[in-house]
């Protein structure tokens, strides 16, 4: 399980949150945040792909210097 927590963390946390927001509104608030982690995902593997590519990109260090 992700984050280390079992079903029974799970449902607690989903009671909470079905007491907290009532049932009508728990639907837009896992779409928001499934949508917040799609989001998220997706700007990282962005910035993951361009520094990638500056490093492919730079040339190769001076170090020696004789």
């Amino acid at each position: 399980m992700p984050f280390g927590l079992g079903p029974t963390e799970l449902i607690i946390i989903l009671v909470i949150a079905l007491v907290i927001f009532g049932p009508s509104r728990l639907p837009k608030v896992g779409q928001s945040v499934g949508k917040a982690i799609r989001e998220f995902r997706d700007s990282t593997s962005k910035v993951q792909e361009e520094v990638t590519k500056g490093l492919e990109g730079s040339p190769p260090s001076e170090d020696k210097k004789e």
